[in-house]
């Protein structure tokens, strides 16, 4: 897994109990999830479609320095599926793990449109020598 963001948990990111508020970092692997598949399908109308069930192993205190990691586990006609894990970046410990995240790119008029891709891709390998 690429752990391709980090986060620094600050005191507007706490819960009444003084850990990280789940719905923030939701927002946060929400966000991170749709910016890698508009990269890697090549559209900037990619809409999240289904996360599976989501599984909080721990958490996170202000202060500490979170990593977000997603891999590709599928590419659809239309969508990417997409697995996430989060961890703490001084303790490697997990805080979450969500095994499905599919994202479903659109055309203009906000239909599944096909993408092509099969395989991941990097930006430098789509700009030549």
């Amino acid at each position: 897994m690429r752990f391709h963001t980090r986060k620094w948990i600050k005191p507007e990111d706490l819960n009444p109990n003084g850990t990280l508020f789940g719905g923030r970092l939701l927002e946060w692997i929400d966000e991170e999830a749709a910016l890698y598949a508009i990269i890697q399908l090549e559209n900037p109308r990619t809409v999240t479609k289904f996360m599976s069930e989501i599984n909080f192993r721990s958490s996170a205190q202000k202060g500490d320095i979170i990593e977000i990691g997603l891999e590709v586990a599928n590419f659809g006609r239309t969508s990417v599926t997409l697995k996430c894990e989060v961890r703490n970046k001084m303790t490697r410990e997990t805080i979450i793990t969500i095994d499905t995240i599919i994202m479903v790119s659109l055309d203009e008029n906000g239909k599944p449109k096909p993408h092509g891709k099969t395989q991941v891709e990097f930006v430098k390998d789509r700009l030549g020598d």
